[in-house]
């Protein structure tokens, strides 16, 4: 059997790619990880394939940052040559990056098998550059892993083959119950970066998309909003470089001085964990976040108009928020003061999502 090429290409890919190199050495299956460098950070590149025991990639394309077409298209220039060589069974994408559509593409291209880790899930919202990475990258697949229910239905929709479409349930969980009983202590995390919360009470606050940050008017309103619950709750706010930057750029330094927020850098795989399970409420317009504050049992406010996870709002701990500062501040509040069921959780977020993967893709590509 020829490799499989697991392709990463930004940090939370790192999370879905561990668990299935795992699984494919369990099975015996040939599999090496290429890094499309796509999102790069030295420190933090080395610090999450150390936290999740993942193998050095056999080639890091070190496309960098860009414009969407300018990246979609270096990550194919770079990537073409390493199937010429590799000559793969199969190209395994996850989740729904320019690397995970410029991959795929480079892969359909040429005749070699697509599995699609993550497939089906729609925001509804086409302005979403992730949500078109989405939508051509299932139509070029011939395997799809789903990890909902939803995500089939959506795929039926949309001409998918019913026999292409396989329930695998949550990778990035299996990760997660891996890892948690590793997980950095926040008291230890928040000490090591010098913040001091003598009650142990917080919120933990991400914000990185373009859509939330980019937008002067809009950034400062979820600015306003974390300000005024920060007067209930200190919140720790683990920043973005694009996000840290657009503050200073647009001038939006007034809003958060003297507040209650604490603003840290990125964190770790492992500590980053051990914020969120131990945080009485997470304020995020991360996709992953939400997945794994469901698993956890944390309360998650989504701060935006929509998700492509809406399982982890019918059967998880997710509430979507939307982006009008009066709503964020009374549904943090609600979720402060009113007692809060964080005991669902979704079907096949059991820890045994890669292994299921590794089963079909063996039988398929045998």
């Amino acid at each position: 059997m020829q490799p499989i090429l697991c392709i990463v290409g930004a940090r939370p890919n790192y999370m879905k790619v561990a668990p299935l190199m795992r699984a494919f050495a369990a099975a015996g299956m040939p599999a090496h990880i290429v890094h499309t460098g796509q999102h790069y950070d030295a420190e933090m590149n080395d610090r999450f394939f150390q936290a999740l025991a993942m193998p050095a990639p056999i080639a890091n394309l070190q496309v960098g940052s860009a414009t969407h077409a300018v990246q979609t298209a270096e990550v194919m220039k770079r990537f073409e040559p390493v199937v010429d060589e590799r000559k793969p069974s199969c190209v395994l994408v996850v989740g729904d990056v320019n690397s995970t559509i410029a991959c795929a593409l480079v892969a359909a291209k040429k005749g070699v098998k697509v599995a699609h880790v993550e497939a089906g899930l729609r925001s509804g919202d086409r302005t979403m550059p992730e949500e078109l990475n989405r939508i051509v990258t299932d139509q070029l697949s011939d395997f799809l892993f789903t990890t909902e229910p939803d995500a089939r239905a959506n795929l039926l929709r949309e001409g998918i083959a019913p026999d292409a479409i396989h329930f695998a349930g949550n990778v990035m969980i299996d990760t997660l119950y891996l890892m948690r009983p590793h997980a950095v202590a926040a008291a230890a995390t928040l000490s090591t970066l010098g913040v001091n919360l003598p009650g142990k009470d917080f919120g933990l606050v991400t914000l990185h998309r373009p859509a939330t940050v980019d937008d002067p008017a809009l950034f400062a309103d979820m600015l306003r909003a974390l300000a005024q619950v920060s007067e209930r709750l200190p919140l720790v706010f683990a920043v973005h470089p694009r996000t840290r930057g657009n503050i200073d750029k647009f001038g939006l330094q007034s809003i958060v001085a003297g507040k209650q927020i604490h603003f840290v850098p990125p964190q770790g795989y492992l500590e980053l964990l051990g914020l969120q399970q131990e945080a009485r409420l997470v304020l995020t317009d991360s996709g992953g976040i939400q997945e794994e504050t469901t698993a956890l049992g944390t309360p998650c406010l989504t701060l935006r108009d929509n998700t492509e996870r809406p399982i982890t709002i019918t059967q998880g701990t997710n509430t979507l928020a939307g982006r009008n500062p009066d709503e964020i501040v009374k549904l943090a509040v609600a979720r402060l003061t009113t007692p809060f069921d964080t005991s669902k959780r979704p079907e096949g977020w059991d820890g045994q999502a890669a292994p299921r993967i590794a089963a079909v893709l063996k039988s398929k590509l045998s």
